[in-house]
């Protein structure tokens, strides 16, 4: 009799070993190396004999297509990041940090549903009947028909939602809490998380229903479990935020049936989660125009214009090696900012630490902040205040030379709305908009932004002077 084959499957990431190890060779994680039958769960069967399959119509590509159907919550900043609401037979995957408030927003977007008409079904497998009902007083929806089950078995949850009317939303918190008799393993391993994601998935396929699927994430902030669930869902969204700050950034990473890098902002209450329509005053309400080493980026966010203010401390450091610390932005950029500044600038930053922030918490991942942490950067070292009603934009090159971005229309008409008369911007820029009051200062190059700064800093100090 031939002796059964195990497999040995990392917790992490996901790789399959030969055998047991301390440490996983994929993803470097100690530890996270468990034994798992390859008889069960999704992948099984290599001794099952496949049946005959059968063919399948095949289309041309030319043809009438149609929208997507969707299903519009109410709740407007939801809206925004799935591209117009839930995609009916969609699967969506929603990940953030413990208490960063997920389950409150699936709860007010279920309440909002559920009034207008729509059959939700919110199934919990981390909380009991009565602590979600506790949830819901709190939060003004207990008087919605959500239907509610505390259960983390996946038949026994597919078995309770087929019954009767079809669901158009169902809600599963959290994926990691659920278990099949498929796959011989503890709940929260790779293979009962993938087989329950594919189960929730085909049945929205199937039904027609929306599938939203709540999932833990890492000491990283990825999304735990195997990658592959990620592949498999139509739509992710990380719910962001600072347990020190009251708003909340809803981002998706991917999307199927719209944009991606959209982002939806909230303010956390003792009522629940209130949408924030005008994110950039948000950013901006604590400013202090007259502090230097302070610039306001004009950024985007998917279609979305985002106003907010980087911060840069620049001070002499007594340590051999001077500190680098960056909350908001990437590091490496950073380095490489410094050394196009000194290379190009003369501007000499080795023997000062450099701190950079960006308010409130929020994170910018386009290049096109390059030259407002620039600026920044050389306002702190000079120690004088940047002009206060302007905004800045622009990639920076090792080169020096000041690149254009995208969107730049967007960005000026944002920074005009909320009161911005001047921005400092590439030279090179294009669809500059028309019939505009703003002042435009065109940037050549970092030298030329550099220059600048200090024509300021002479000016203003004549100025006082002849006071």
């Amino acid at each position: 009799m031939a002796k059964p084959k195990t497999q040995f499957v990392c917790q992490n990431c996901g790789t399959v070993h030969s055998r047991w190890a301390g440490k996983c060779e994929g993803c470097g994680e100690w530890n996270t190396i468990v034994e798992e039958d390859p008889m069960g769960g999704i992948g099984s069967g290599p001794g099952k004999v496949p049946k005959k399959g059968r063919a399948v119509t095949l289309t041309a590509l030319s043809g009438e297509t149609e929208e997507a159907p969707r299903i519009h919550t109410g709740i407007s900043e939801l809206d925004r990041a799935t591209g117009g609401g839930f995609v009916r037979g969609s699967a969506v995957l929603i990940g953030g940090d413990p208490g960063i408030g997920k389950s409150t927003l699936l709860m007010q977007a279920a309440a909002a549903l559920s009034r207008r008409g729509h059959r939700i079904i919110y199934v919990s497998g981390e909380e009991a009947v009565a602590q979600v009902r506790l949830r819901a007083q709190r939060l003004g929806a207990a008087d919605t028909e959500v239907l509610l089950a505390a259960e983390t078995n996946v038949e026994d949850i597919l078995a309770t939602v087929s019954e009767g009317k079809r669901p158009d939303l169902v809600i599963i918190d959290s994926i990691q809490t659920l278990w099949s008799d498929t796959a011989d393993s503890a709940p929260g391993t790779v293979t009962q998380v993938r087989t329950g994601v594919q189960a929730m998935i085909r049945f929205a396929k199937q039904t027609g229903a929306a599938m939203v699927l709540v999932g833990h994430v890492t000491k990283e902030g990825q999304i735990a479990g195997p990658r592959v669930v990620e592949h498999m869902v139509d739509a992710v969204l990380y719910f962001e935020g600072d347990r020190g700050h009251h708003y909340r950034i809803l981002r998706t990473v991917k999307n199927r049936f719209g944009p991606t890098d959209e982002i939806g902002v909230f303010e956390m209450s003792d009522k629940g989660l209130r949408e924030v329509t005008n994110p950039s005053e948000l950013f901006l309400g604590e400013r202090n125009a007259k502090s230097p080493g302070a610039a306001v980026f004009a950024g985007m966010e998917g279609t979305r214009p985002v106003l907010v203010e980087v911060q840069a401390l620049v001070a002499a450091t007594s340590l051999g090696t001077p500190r680098r610390a960056v909350v908001g932005w990437d590091s490496s950029r950073l380095a490489m900012i410094l050394a196009v500044l000194e290379a190009h600038c003369g501007v000499r930053l080795g023997q000062h630490d450099v701190y950079l922030n960006v308010a409130g918490g929020y994170r910018i991942s386009e290049p096109a902040a390059d030259m407002a942490i620039a600026s920044a950067l050389v306002s702190s070292l000079a120690g004088i205040a940047l002009p206060a009603d302007h905004v800045f934009f622009g990639e920076i090159s090792l080169s020096g030379a000041v690149r254009p971005v995208s969107q730049t229309a967007q960005r000026l008409k944002e920074a005009e709305k909320l009161g911005f008369s001047g921005a400092m911007l590439p030279a090179t820029s294009a669809e500059l908009p028309k019939g505009s009051s703003a002042r435009w200062t065109m940037i050549e190059d970092l030298p030329d932004l550099v220059s600048r700064i200090a024509g300021s800093v002479k000016k203003l100090g004549k100025q006082e002077e002849d006071d």
